[in-house]
């Protein structure tokens, strides 16, 4: 009896095996075809990488193409905006879009034309991946309701205030981690008989763009997310609480006796570039400017980072609103739906998209699977931290506004009210006015 049902468990035990060696065979199988069903498509693109910038990219995405087999076919211009609405509207669009301003993507969106990635990726998957804000600012309306718009590829951070290390250092200054630690340092340089801040908006026909990011900055550090997000549509007038809290604080700094380099009259005539070259005149002239990490390029030649020249965040004002951080960069949206689009869409929302990018220089992650010791460049590392230690983000306000706004009236409206040519009521019911009907 023991013998005959020993040799039942062995025969029961051998067919198990048998079925799964087979499950596992078909499995293989079922990848194989998965994979090898995807090799020789093309996945066209297009976007406004052109130069040294789309060999990055191309450089960037060349180890999926080449696992995968997938081409993915780039197409940069200079003309992007322009170009990419002719193709869209045409019937003519590609598979992917590169958009590095999401109130061009919301258009499309808006006219039905974008596919919802709720409905053809691994939401879960991407969702783990990103903080929420970033997957907030991709949910946009379409005309069947909200959709995923897009993933985010290579981004880039504004919230920093530069200074002149050395001289920094040697003052016995310290970087400030609060808002009143921030207001102690102005006070202390302005104890010391120097100017605490160097600021410039000139810049040609779009002179007036850097006090609209200053605006953002405070409208993030004194209202919520949702007055944000109200503003930038409309809803939230520029005569409303709100922003003129925000441009309050702005102008405590900008307009107060002393605290300024040239002082009032000097922001609107100064060139953005140059503001920050009086950090490094010896001794210095101001000590402290705020701008995005692309303003390293205009500082004087052979200046080292964190040696010469460093950043701190701008801090946040109220504790309530936590740590924003003002970004910038491109959201990749789909509007052909095939497998191999699908496996390039869901390969953008990995860090292992921009790695490559991370390594070479000029480029910042929004994935949370990327890794800090990517970045071999020392200001890239630090603005990648600030970001990922970021409790919310938003997009730059201007970029998402109708133009009429955003690079027309805003614009010239707070030049005119930094340069006193203008009230404050004056400027704001301006803005509210050119807001298209």
């Amino acid at each position: 009896m023991k013998k005959s049902l020993l040799l039942l468990l062995v025969f029961v035990l051998m067919a198990t095996m048998i079925y799964a060696t087979g499950q596992k065979d078909q499995q293989s199988s079922t990848d194989s075809t998965s994979s090898s069903g995807v090799r020789g498509t093309v996945v066209t693109m297009a976007g406004p990488f052109v130069d040294n910038d789309a060999v990055k990219f191309n450089n960037a995405i060349k180890a999926f193409e080449e696992k995968t087999g997938i081409d993915i076919q780039y197409e940069g211009s200079k003309e992007f905006e322009a170009s990419i609405s002719i193709r869209i509207e045409g019937g003519n669009a590609p598979d992917i879009v590169d958009f590095p301003q999401p109130g061009l993507l919301e258009t499309f969106v808006k006219g039905g034309y974008v596919v919802d990635l709720n409905k053809v990726l691994d939401m879960d998957k991407i969702r783990k991946n990103y903080i929420q804000s970033w997957l907030d600012m991709a949910t946009m309306k379409g005309p069947e309701g909200k959709i995923m718009a897009g993933v985010w590829g290579r981004v880039n951070g504004k919230s920093l205030v530069w200074y002149n290390k050395k001289e920094f250092d040697a003052a016995g200054y310290k970087v400030p981690t609060t808002w009143k630690e921030l207001e102690d340092l102005e006070a202390a340089i302005m104890a010391d008989g120097d100017t605490p801040w160097a600021i410039g908006i000139e810049s040609g026909a779009a002179t007036g763009w850097p006090a609209t990011d200053w605006i953002e900055e405070f409208m993030l550090r004194t209202n919520s997310l949702e007055d944000y997000d109200r503003w930038v549509t409309g809803v939230l007038k520029f005569d409303s609480p709100q922003v003129r809290k925000a441009i309050g604080k702005m102008s405590e700094i900008w307009l107060t006796k002393g605290m300024v380099y040239g002082g009032r009259e000097s922001i609107a005539t100064t060139s953005f570039g140059d503001a920050p070259k009086v950090l490094f005149e010896e001794p210095p002239k101001a000590w402290l400017h705020k701008q995005g990490n692309f303003i390293t390029s205009f500082f004087p030649e052979n200046l080292k980072a964190g040696v010469d020249y460093d950043f701190f965040y701008l801090p946040g004002i109220d504790p309530k609103y936590g740590k924003p951080v003002l970004v910038a960069g491109d959201i990749y949206a789909m509007f052909n739906d095939r497998p191999e689009v699908r496996m390039v869409m869901e390969f953008f929302a990995t860090g292992a998209s921009v790695e490559t990018w991370i390594k070479a220089g000029g480029a910042i992650s929004p994935h949370k699977d990327a890794q800090l010791s990517w970045y071999t460049n020392a200001v890239d590392r630090k603005v990648a931290e600030v970001i990922q230690n970021a409790t919310s983000v938003r997009f730059d306000g201007s970029d998402l506004m109708p133009g009429e706004v955003g690079a027309g009236s805003f614009w010239k409206e707070m030049t005119a009210y930094v340069s006193g040519t203008k009230s404050l009521d004056e400027a704001l019911k301006a803005i509210d006015a050119s807001w298209p009907k």
